[in-house]
């Protein structure tokens, strides 16, 4: 395993796309960290906080992960290098593994990319207040776990699918896929629960608020527990919340926890067909 590890981890020093990835990330941390203070500066009711820009990335690795994952293992199908650490011995648990941590590892990396970006830039901006530190690191640790658990459902198709093009467009549309849908689950969840009512006073001209009515949109009972457990399961649902400092999900030891149920169930269902996978 340990041989596994160090060979894939230099190949991954070598990866082209790995460290575009990475300075793209870094790249766009600086920006964003750049562009949110100077909107302090042309709005003057805009609160100034690094927390504005800090968690973006969850919805950009969302997507760059399983482009990266296709593309690291598929090359390693079409080079013929899985084939041959199988004839010198590998067993195939352990190729999948090292895989998997090889990934994960970049996926991290671009994480931390795109902090480093915005600390770097808006720390000599901000002011950072200190009484929210834990919160930001709960959530720093969370994505991660996310982005593993991105990570393993995207090394489950690669290890199974030997056409990389097709593993890279399998990817990259699930991963849209269900960016949509947790987009659209977080639309209903945020509904508010009434409506506030306004009439127009002809006789003073003035703006009356009358008691607010029910909204029929608003989820309830049953619906609203199952949109809530999908918002906090599915990783493309904690990306999209993330991003707003976990504002309609559950505890950060919560969604780690379904990240990590994510991690275990699919690397147990990858490691047993790819067991069993004819490798040409």
């Amino acid at each position: 395993m340990s041989r596994l590890l160090s060979a894939d981890f230099a190949k991954l020093k070598k990866n082209k796309f790995f460290w575009i990835c990475m300075a793209g990330m870094f790249l766009f941390g600086v920006f964003m960290a750049t562009m949110d203070y100077i909107s302090t500066l042309q709005y003057g009711d805009y609160e100034a906080q690094i927390t504005n820009v800090l968690f973006i990335y969850p919805l950009v690795v969302a997507i760059l992960i399983p482009a990266f994952v296709s593309l690291f293992v598929g090359t390693e199908y079409s080079d013929g290098t899985i084939r041959n650490k199988m004839i010198i011995g590998h067993m195939r648990t352990g190729i999948y593994l090292s895989e998997l941590i090889v990934c994960s590892v970049a996926g991290i990396g671009f994480c931390v990319s795109y902090i480093i970006g915005v600390l770097l830039a808006g720390l000599p901006l901000y002011t950072i207040n200190t009484g929210i530190l834990e919160g930001i690191a709960k959530l720093v640790l969370c994505s991660f776990v996310m982005s593993v658990a991105f990570t393993a459902l995207c090394i489950l198709t690669a290890m199974l699918c030997q056409n990389k093009a097709l593993t890279a467009v399998i990817n990259i549309l699930a991963a849209c896929f269900l960016l949509s849908i947790s987009i659209y689950i977080m639309s209903r969840l945020r509904e508010p629960e009434f409506y506030s009512g306004y009439t127009l006073n002809t006789a003073t001209g003035e703006i009356d608020v009358s008691e607010g009515e029910p909204n029929p949109d608003y989820l309830r009972g049953t619906e609203r527990e199952i949109y809530q457990f999908l918002n906090d399961f599915l990783p493309t649902g904690q990306a999209v919340n993330i991003p707003g400092q976990g504002e309609l999900s559950q505890s950060p030891g919560l969604l780690a926890a379904y990240s990590a149920s994510i991690i275990i169930v699919s690397t147990g269902i990858g490691v047993f067909a790819f067991k069993r996978k004819d490798v040409k």
